[in-house]
């Protein structure tokens, strides 16, 4: 009698071999396993067409990340970001009791920032992430209280939509700002010359019985002063029923305005901030009745407002570079550009095609177009085995402005015709330490000079992309687009305020990101050594 045991491990195995036998397609599994060798697998260089598009105005409402100050940036241009959020009370309907008098307000949101050091009294050491621009450069700070109402809802077609808000809606805020500046400190780096501060905050809290200090430390953060003559009529003594819900309180207090000016002759500088974590605390003390009757013992209180509900990024446009403008408003669609202009916020894309025209039949050298690019079509009758496909961008590393320049980490390619990733994108289930630098085999990271530390090149795997092309007759060869990016998980896309037959909308991701990069195009007029192409691994058919 034979033993069960040995039997079923056989027949697992040989069930795997036949499987492995009759698969005539190379598995998408392991395609990062393949690395620099190739392992001597035939590799083709295909030509790419690549342009310019200019992202107009594009919606710019509720993004994870906003960017607050000034960049100066010599290759695009100068970008002033301004923001604007709605307020909500964290508990709603707050009991206030009598004779309130408000001590401090100030509004409180913390900076991306890595602790470094800690020296032997406890005191942090903090380097600041994602600001932009000279250590302390100054800005002129202004937060005003909101007049423009954001309506979760757009009364066009019927409340049936999100009300989108947009890039270049700065001017609307600032016409219905209310009254002066919140954050009127005399302090000036509380305003007229505030920089982003990398110092911890402490506070030192003396105990009225023992005299024990206490310090307490937090991480750098914004942390403005805000005028308490306001928030004690705003809030302390407000209308009856005006706190009561966080519905009704949305459209009492309409939110926050931070506008942002230049300081001086100050060039300034531009941070990344994740607003939704930022707070307004009011504290305050009451009577609090004596239970014997005698006389009220004061006490401390204190009402959060989160900076929750609807924002809007405004990124102002200013100063815009020659060569940047040209690029964008002269684009060669048909032959391609030279350089494309990759520029985070209302700025470009680089639209790209690829495999070249359809002049012939399906052999891809005779008869009539079929609608097919005839490189492609070649390459589908021989048959290739397709192991692996780059994209290759080099940086126009020797640009003297662009070298001035803060360059993004990461560029993002997606299905520019249907406004969606790519199937690389969604395959790569590869993670990271650090979430932004997740789907590592789909890639678009810099690639940096050991000398230099510039960027030099960004690669970006399309391998089941092009693999799907080649394979399957009915897939269409879309087009492709390019834009830098500030977090690869967020794939998702933002309308343009005005879309036009060649672009409807734009990368959420790159909405978020400030900076911009300029890449060597496609077109023959390029060094071959610099020009962008798609490179394909391939094993020929028995």
């Amino acid at each position: 009698m034979y033993n069960n045991s040995i039997i079923k491990p056989i027949l697992f195995l040989v069930s795997i071999l036949l499987f492995v036998s009759c698969d005539k397609e190379y598995s998408a599994v392991g395609d990062a396993l393949i690395g620099e060798n190739h392992f001597d697998l035939a590799k083709y260089t295909s030509s790419v067409v690549a342009y310019n598009e200019k992202i107009t105005p594009i919606q710019s409402d509720n993004l994870a990340i906003n960017a607050l100050g000034i960049y100066d940036n010599p290759t695009f241009g100068k970008t002033t970001a301004n923001f604007a959020t709605q307020i909500i009370m964290a508990s709603p309907d707050p009991v206030i009791g009598t004779n309130p008098v408000i001590d401090s307000v100030y509004v409180e949101v913390p900076y991306f920032s890595t602790l470094k050091s800690t020296d032997v009294n406890g005191n942090h050491v903090y380097e600041l992430d994602s600001i932009y621009g000279e250590p302390k450069a100054k800005i002129k700070l202004s937060v005003y209280e909101s007049g423009y109402f954001m309506r979760d809802l757009d009364p066009v077609g019927g409340f049936q939509n999100a009300q989108k808000y947009f890039t270049d809606q700065n001017t609307d805020f600032d016409n219905l700002k209310i009254g002066s500046r919140l954050n009127d400190d005399a302090n000036v780096a509380q305003n007229n010359e505030f920089f982003f501060d990398a110092a911890e905050h402490k506070v030192n809290v003396t105990d009225a019985t023992t005299g024990k200090v206490t310090t307490t430390r937090t991480p750098p953060s914004m942390r403005l002063k805000l005028n308490k003559e306001f928030f004690d009529s705003k809030i302390i003594h407000a209308p009856s029923g005006s706190l009561a819900t966080n519905d009704v309180f949305k459209n009492y207090f309409r939110g926050l305005y931070f506008k942002v000016e230049q300081s001086g002759t100050d060039p300034g500088s531009l941070a990344m901030i994740n607003f939704a974590k930022g707070t307004i605390t009011i504290k305050y003390k009451e009577d609090l009745a004596s239970t014997t009757g005698g006389t009220p013992t004061r006490v401390e209180k204190s009402i959060i407002l989160n900076m929750a509900g609807n924002t809007v990024s405004m990124p102002v446009q200013s100063n815009t570079n020659v060569d940047y403008s040209n690029a964008t408003s002269n684009s060669d669609p048909i032959l391609g550009d030279e350089k494309l202009y990759l520029k985070g916020g209302e700025g470009s894309l680089a639209v790209l095609k690829l495999f070249g025209p359809d002049l012939y039949g399906a052999d891809g050298t005779t008869g009539s177009p079929n609608g097919v690019a005839d490189e492609l079509d070649i390459i589908r009758k021989s048959g290739w085995l397709i192991n692996e496909a780059n994209l290759v961008f080099y940086v126009d590393a020797d640009n003297a402005e662009f070298k001035k320049s803060y360059e993004p980490d990461r560029i993002y390619l997606y299905d520019f015709t249907n406004n969606r990733p790519v199937i690389d994108y969604f395959v790569d289930g590869s993670s990271a330490v650090r979430p932004k630098m997740a789907k590592l085999v789909f890639d678009g990271n810099i690639n940096r000079d050991a000398v230099t530390k510039r960027g030099s090149t960004y690669k970006i795997r399309i391998t089941n992309h092009i693999r799907n092309l080649v394979k399957y007759a009915d897939s269409t060869n879309v087009k492709l687009g390019v834009v830098v990016t500030e977090d690869i998980k967020i794939a998702n896309s933002n309308k343009l305020r005005t879309p036009t037959v060649k672009i409807s909308q734009a990368p959420k991701a790159s909405v978020m990101n400030p900076l911009g990069t300029i890449l060597f195009g496609g077109k023959s007029t390029v060094p071959v050594d610099k020009r962008l192409k798609l490179e394909i691994y391939y094993t020929k058919p028995n």
